[in-house]
């Protein structure tokens, strides 16, 4: 009987402990959501000026988008991206994809040239993912004309600055198997396979999925 009742008691404080965590995550995201324009601290972040680009970025909520730029938002996401959701179990979901990319508290880090069009665009949110408060990239994509420059890299040191700036632990992401270039891309910026990551929470059966989780933590 002390044995079991010595368990009991470790699993209620492991509950415990996982509430509380859980809790604390859940207020600092709840701050973060409440903060309208924490790209505004970052103004040397506001224009790139590399590898013969001149480009500038701006920072809006899914509902401060235009029509016409959120059509070329999903435009650059479903040229870039369709075929591979095709090719998974996931399917391409026109609906599914829009609904999601409307969602309360989605932001978008978006990247205009010279001309006003959108070259590129990553779509982010603070969320609580296992009970840590974390940035999820939600897309991260680049018109192929400007692709190889450094701005892709930019692009994620951005979210990693937002991320520290808000008390987010990490920068998380989900990565078709797949997308060979994309998998490459993540790996040189030293994210890793996250610990929610089907491969590691279900290895006997990792080869069904055809997605990776990855991540980066920061120091805050």
């Amino acid at each position: 009987m002390g044995k079991k009742s010595a368990k009991g008691k470790e699993k209620k404080l492991r509950r415990l402990e996982e509430t509380k965590k859980q809790t604390e995550a859940v207020r600092i995201v709840q701050e973060a959501n409440e903060i309208e324009k924490p790209f505004d601290a970052l103004k040397p972040f506001h224009s790139y000026t590399k590898n013969d680009l001149k480009l500038r970025l701006s920072c809006k909520f899914s509902n401060e988008l235009t029509t016409q730029e959120f059509d070329t938002l999903f435009n650059l996401v479903e040229h870039n991206m369709k075929t591979l959701y095709e090719q998974s179990n996931w399917g391409w979901n026109e609906k599914e994809k829009k609904d999601e990319m409307k969602e309360d508290f989605a932001r978008y880090l978006i990247v205009e040239n010279e001309k006003n069009e959108i070259v590129a665009m990553t779509h982010f949110r603070f969320d609580v993912e296992d009970c840590i408060e974390v940035v999820y990239c939600y897309e991260i994509q680049l018109r192929k004309d400007i692709r190889g420059k450094g701005l892709g890299k930019f692009m994620m040191q951005i979210l990693e600055l937002l991320a520290i700036k808000v008390k987010m632990q990490k920068v998380i992401l989900t990565v078709f198997k797949a997308n060979c270039d994309a998998v490459r891309f993540f790996t040189n910026l030293k994210y890793v396979m996250d610990e929610t990551c089907p491969r590691l929470t279900d290895p006997n059966n990792a080869h069904e999925y055809d997605y990776e989780i990855l991540s980066k933590s920061l120091k805050r």
